[in-house]
């Protein structure tokens, strides 16, 4: 069967076209800059001929523009892996949250709306990916759409662990309830743990643009960092994390604008915001080798966050047998790694110094407790497997 994989961002669009269940990948795209004036850049590979092409400068003025071109790609004579799109039998999308539907869902009248019903929660994915949706149905009317969506791997989390301290009319009426986000990634480690594994508790740390640590189970969800929406949990590039429910309304009290919380909170907080240097970690830590004592400060912040969520599902789970980095940060940042596990040593985690500096993927040392793993995360595989297997 192929199963093609999608990943909408803003102004991104990602493609992988499987062969399940072999799981072999045929072909991959990506386009950034979608929406600029001449100025996108298309990358597109035939994986079974390593044929490649790219373009920078190039004119993609909108998502039906970068998904016809990604299209006529799929069946060109010389770059091509498929003789007609019609050999596409299921879309599988990377899709965020809609209301009333929490897992793997096919993406028909009731689900979409869904997505648009619960827009304010993730304003921008929900509404890049019910544009970019509406496109591919209309150059696919045949496939079958389905929807991965982030809150899907963490339904299992029990209830005492998701629900708010709020009147429990809200949960009932409004959802209102820790959902939780990343679940293709950390769903993605829980295949590989569970390959390894029989029984084990494993925390992952999802360490990127976006953060969060998520306690697994045997395979299953039982903590997350993340809350309802994605500007709760851990720091991330951008976003503030975790914040006194009562923060904005003491700004607008102070003369904050709406648009200026806003952007606070999803723009221009985070690493970004303490730092006050960059929204990448890497010039970050940069400028805390340099004296940085702001940059210092957020470093501080990202990796107390981590070690607080750790501490705290691993008393949630009564072991830890593995703990696992992913991610941007998580799979490249040795310095990250290195700060976690040094404030873990409680719980006897120990890391060989020198496996981490080379980012292998066991970095634990001889006589650690617990089993410290850099495993890259594969979000687009996570997607295809649940989109072939749904029924």
């Amino acid at each position: 069967m192929k199963v093609l994989v999608c990943n909408v961002g803003s102004t991104s669009l990602k493609f992988k076209l499987y062969e399940m269940p072999e799981a072999r990948v045929l072909a991959q795209c990506g386009v950034e800059r979608v929406g600029s004036d001449k100025d996108a850049v298309f990358k597109y590979e035939n994986c079974l001929t390593e044929k490649k092409n790219a373009a920078e400068k190039a004119d993609i003025p909108d998502y039906e523009s970068g998904i016809r071109l990604f299209l006529d790609y799929l069946t060109d004579k010389e770059y091509g892996v498929l003789g007609s799109v019609s050999e596409i039998e299921r879309v599988g999308y990377k899709a965020t949250l809609s209301k009333g539907h929490l897992g793997v869902h096919e993406l028909d009248d009731e689900v979409l709306r869904g997505m648009e019903d619960w827009i304010s929660l993730a304003p921008l994915h929900n509404r890049a990916y019910l544009a970019a949706i509406k496109v591919m149905r209309s150059f696919l009317p045949e496939a079958r759409f389905v929807g991965c969506f982030e809150t899907a791997f963490h339904r299992t989390i029990p209830l005492e662990r998701k629900i708010y301290g709020v009147p429990y009319e809200w949960y009932e009426k409004y959802g209102v309830q820790r959902l939780g986000y990343h679940g293709a990634s950390h769903g993605y480690i829980a295949d590989v743990l569970n390959a390894r594994y029989g029984e084990y508790a494993a925390v992952s740390c999802h360490l990127g643009g976006s953060c969060s640590v998520c306690a697994i189970e045997n395979g299953r969800s039982v903590d997350t960092s993340f809350g309802m929406s994605l500007e709760s949990g851990l720091i991330h590039a951008n976003r503030v994390g975790d914040m006194d429910a009562s923060m904005p309304y003491f700004l607008r009290s102070e003369g904050a604008s709406d648009n200026e919380i806003l952007k606070g909170m999803q723009k221009t907080g985070g690493l970004y915001g303490i730092s006050g240097v960059s929204n990448d970690l890497r010039y970050v830590i940069e400028a805390a080798e340099d004296g940085n004592e702001r940059a210092k400060l957020a470093i501080d912040v990202f990796v107390t966050g981590i070690v607080h969520y750790i501490g705290a599902f691993t008393m949630d789970l009564g072991r830890l047998d593995c703990l696992v980095f992913t991610a941007g940060i998580g799979e490249h940042s040795a310095y990250i790694r290195q700060r976690v596990c040094e404030k873990l040593g409680l719980l006897g985690v120990k890391i060989d110094k020198e496996k981490n500096g080379k980012n292998e993927e066991d970095v634990s040392a001889p006589d650690s407790k617990v089993r410290v793993l850099v495993i890259p995360t594969n979000e687009e595989l996570g997607i295809a497997r649940r989109t072939y297997e749904y029924r």
